[in-house]
This record gives C-alpha cells, structure tokens and sequence, in this order.
C-alpha cells in the first residue's frame, strides 16, 4: 500500500497543479491588468500559507536575512514571472503555456553552471538542445500558433520560466535562511503582496474584488488556492520521498495542463504541438539533476 501511495499523491498533484494554466487564462480574461490579478493571487497564497504555517505551530521570521530572502523571491518567483504570464496568456493558448513552463530545469542548468553551482555534461547539454528545439517548433511560423503574428509572445512567455530557474538557483545558493518551504513562501508572498499594492495602484490596475465572485474571479481563487495548497503537498512529498521523485510533478504537470486546456477551454492543437510537448518533456528528462543535486522550485 505505502508503495503505492506516494505515486498517487505525485501524480494527484500535477494533475491538480496542471489545472492552473488554464484557470489562469479565464482569470486573464477578465480584462484587469497583470498587477490587479497578482495582489489577489497573492492575498489569496497569504491567506493559505498563513493558515498552514499557524496550523503547523510556525510564525513568519522577520530576521534581516530572511526579509532580504522573502524579497528577492517575491520579486523573482511571483511579480515578474506572474505578470509575464498573465500578458502571455491572454494571448497564446493555455496549453502551449503548460509546454512553455517546462523550461525551468533547461535553463537553469546553464545558469547553474555559469555560477560554478552545476558541471557542464553532454547529457544534460543534449537535454537543453531539445528544450531549445522545443521552444522553436512552438514558435516558428504556421507550425502551432493560430496567428503566425502570435510568436512574439512565445520570448515573453518564457521570461516567466528564466525567473523561475533564477529563483531556483538563487535558493539552491543560499538556502532559505533556516526557514522551512512552507514558511518561505508564505513570507515571500507577503513580500510580495507589500510591493504589488503600490504597484498596483499607481498603474490603475488595482479593482475590489467583487461580492459575490463572477466566473473569472472564481476562476483566479481557485487557481491561487490550488497552487498553494499543492505547493504545500509538494513539500511535503520532497521531504517524505526524496526530490528527484518530487520532480517528477513537472512532467505530469505539463502533460495534465495541455489536457486540462482541451477539457476547460476547448482548446484543439495540431500534431506539431504534441510533438514540442514530447521534444521539452525529452530535454526535461535528460537535464534532471541526480538526488544528491535535486533542486526543484515552483514559483508562486
């Protein structure tokens, strides 16, 4: 039974945490702007977290160090990985999102291995050249996108996943400062939700939420509250089976969030698709550190 049970929650988890790029596109539909929908993201983690945090007996360290390490990850793992997406998604198709997020162990292991943090390998070498192979079948003209002219948004699109693998190996660095996962996140989005208000406001993009939530608000609490609660799940499992097995959340992932993006969004893609989807998940497969290296971040 117990062998049984840690596969059922990883593969519960991607499947769930899948769920999020298409929910995030009916948010993005709303027509509010980019740092409107993050501070609500964010109230909604820090109501998540903060419960978590209480419930396990913790409380948000408020040390130098940790408030330098809740900034940087705010700024790196949410503002602008979040407002790259909300941009992106309102644009290109929910599912080639979940193929795009993919590359977060493709390009961390360059940067990883440009700060001296990782060896360079032929493997993991051959592993990025299908990520970028990937990258260019999704992007190159009539192959996948509806509107050729819809490609410009593919780079965009991908600033989300460079921050993300910068977040990942600025913690892998630095540690998080004798905070666990949990607590990390919950005072990175508190952080964060500091720096997006003012944001927000002076951008005009701040709104009340309104009472009751239409369809598109429902749609960006659910998201909101899936990532932090799995997020949790997630931890979880990495310090009860190991990393590299948590990381394995990735593949299901990318492959739960191209059919949660066919069953929510009606969503239809062509067989090039498939294939950037089977090329990433390849390179994914081939970059992957070994237990003793594992490191896997999903930002908030």
């Amino acid at each position: 039974m117990r062998a049984a049970y840690f596969p059922a929650v990883l593969l519960a988890t991607g499947i769930g945490w899948g769920a999020t790029q298409p929910l995030g596109k009916i948010a993005a539909s709303s027509g509010h702007g980019p740092f409107g929908l993050i501070l609500w993201q964010l109230v909604i983690c820090v109501l998540v977290l903060g419960a978590l945090t209480l419930v396990r007996g913790k409380r948000l360290a408020l040390h130098p160090r940790a408030l330098r390490f809740y900034l940087v990850v705010a700024v790196l793992g949410t503002l602008v990985p979040n407002f790259t997406f909300y941009l992106s998604v309102a644009r290109l198709p929910a599912g080639i999102m979940s193929i795009v997020i993919s590359a977060v162990p493709l390009i961390a292991f360059p940067l990883s291995v440009m700060l001296g943090m990782d060896r360079f390998g032929w493997r993991r070498a051959a592993g990025l050249g299908l990520g970028l192979t990937g990258v260019c079948l999704i992007a190159a003209p009539g192959a996948v996108l509806p509107d050729p002219s819809l490609a410009i948004w593919v780079p965009v699109a991908l600033i989300g996943p460079l921050f993300y693998a910068m977040e990942g190996v600025f913690v892998a660095r630095n540690g998080t400062e004798g905070l666990d996962a949990v607590q990390a996140m919950f005072g990175a989005s508190v952080a964060g939700l500091v720096l997006c208000l003012p944001i927000s406001l002076a951008l005009g993009q701040f709104y009340v939420m309104p009472m009751p939530p239409g369809p598109t608000d429902w749609a960006l609490i659910a998201s909101s509250a899936l990532h932090a609660l799995l997020y949790a799940t997630y931890v979880w499992m990495a310090s009860r089976a190991g990393a590299v097995f948590a990381s394995q959340t990735s593949y299901i992932v990318t492959a739960a969030g191209v059919i949660w993006a066919m069953l929510i969004l009606n969503e239809r893609f062509p067989p090039a698709v498939w294939l950037a989807a089977a090329v990433m998940l390849g390179g994914m497969f081939l970059v992957q550190p070994r237990e003793k290296q594992a490191v896997a971040v999903i930002g908030d």
